[in-house]
Formats: structure tokens, sequence, C-alpha cells
């Protein structure tokens, strides 16, 4: 393949899995070696999966890292919605009554904004908190990524009150070492929903962004109450909640 022009060599091995270019490809030669290390057969690979214009004017630093984050972008919480009850959460707080999942709208509810989202978790009469952790390493995000890349974290999550009860509401999440210490945190006020409010859901969203090398877990905890003390499920309800590393 030494007589290809190099624009017909970019093509065939644009239609190499990634992982090939990277593991295999990359080892034959020199040649090869700069070309996968490069930027146009990233770009080429991008337009063809759809991950960036046909006319990309994208300033990736390297799309590489763009293409292998492209591809796994994903939301990392599991079970955000109580399709399978407190599966997956842990660290579980079960003030009052303890935590429960019911199906939209619920009593004095509103739908939620997508139709995607048929249940959540709603919280009782004493603090009701949970939280789950996420290993960036076992999700496909290697240390090299994390430490020179930096990718943005963005975490989202949605609440909501009843419209005949108030309620509280708390987001933390916290960017850990291997050692779980803290090298980022974000940790919204406490939000009071009154009572008779128009029971909408809320979008609350943060992101992370040049935190420094060493991240390898991110640790999300959310939780609340009703204000009014009443025995059940009046405090504040929460669903698809999500964690997404960004190309």
């Amino acid at each position: 393949m030494e007589s290809l022009p190099e624009a017909v060599l970019i093509r065939i091995l644009a239609s190499i899995p990634a992982v090939d270019l990277v593991l295999a490809c990359r080892l034959v030669c020199c040649q090869w070696k700069n070309l996968v290390d490069g930027a146009a057969l990233w770009i080429l690979k991008c337009q063809q999966e759809g991950l960036a214009g046909a006319e990309s004017e994208e300033n990736a630093e390297n799309w590489q890292n763009f293409y292998f984050l492209s591809k796994r972008r994903r939301n990392l919480i599991k079970n955000p919605c109580g399709e399978e009850d407190l599966q997956h959460w842990g660290e579980v707080e079960n003030g009052g009554d303890g935590w429960k999942t019911e199906e939209l709208p619920g009593d004095f509810g509103k739908e939620f904004p997508s139709e995607e989202v048929h249940k959540y978790f709603v919280t009782s009469y004493e603090w009701c908190r949970k939280s789950q952790v996420i290993d960036l390493r076992a999700e496909g995000y290697w240390e090299e990524l994390m430490d020179t890349t930096q990718p943005k974290i963005v975490v989202k999550d949605w609440y909501a009150g009843r419209s005949d009860a108030g309620c509280l509401y708390e987001l933390c999440v916290k960017l850990l070492s291997e050692n779980e210490d803290v090298l980022a945190e974000y940790k919204s006020e406490t939000i009071a929903i009154p009572q008779d409010n128009d029971a909408s859901w809320t979008e609350i969203s943060y992101t992370f962004s040049d935190y420094g090398p060493g991240v390898r877990f991110v640790r999300f905890e959310h939780g609340g109450q009703d204000t009014l003390f009443w025995k059940g499920w009046y405090g504040v309800r929460v669903t698809n909640s999500s964690v997404t590393v960004e190309p």
C-alpha cells in the first residue's frame, strides 16, 4: 500500500473498526501510525458515522478522542426513572416512610416533558437520599483520556412537588480520585417548593470542566422531603437523572 495516495489509504483505513486502528493498524509502519494519530482519518470516521458534519467546522483538539467520546456518549446513571424500583441506587436513606416509585403524573402532579419517562421516585416526611457511584474506567473512559483531555462531565436531574404539598430538594455531585478523595464538587442550594405550587417539573444542570487529573469516579446523590410532615409520600419527586461525559 506504499504506492497508494494518502487520501485513498485514509479512506481504506476509515472502514476498519476504531479499536483495531489503534491497537493493530497503528503498529504496522510509521506511515500508518502517523495517519492513525492524525486528524484526517478520525474526521472522516466522524463524518461517515454521523458524529460530525460533511463540512465540519468543529475545532476538536483531538479528533481521535472526539470520536471515542462521541461513540461512548450515554447516560451513566442506571435506573434513572425508577423502572427497576431502587435497584442500582446505594447508600439509601429512608426517612419517614422511605423512598417509593410511582407512575406519572401521580396524585396532584403533572406529566413529564418527555413521553419516554413513565415513573419517578418520591420522598417522604423526613429526609430521603440515594446515590450512585460511577466507575469511569469500567464505563470505558481510560485514565489518560480523563487526565489529559478532561472531557466535560454534565450532570442533570429533574424534580417536582405535588401541588397540594410543599417540599425540599437537594443535589450533590462529587468527582472522586482512585482513593475517593474529592477533586471537584457541585452542591445545589436546598430548594424549597411551596405548598400550592403548580407541580411543574424543573431541570437542574451542572457541567464540570478543567477539573484536573486523577478523576476516576463520579458520585451522584439527590434527595428531599416534604415540609408538612404528612405520613406517606408527599415529598419531592425526582426522575430522569443523568451523568454524561461529553466529547
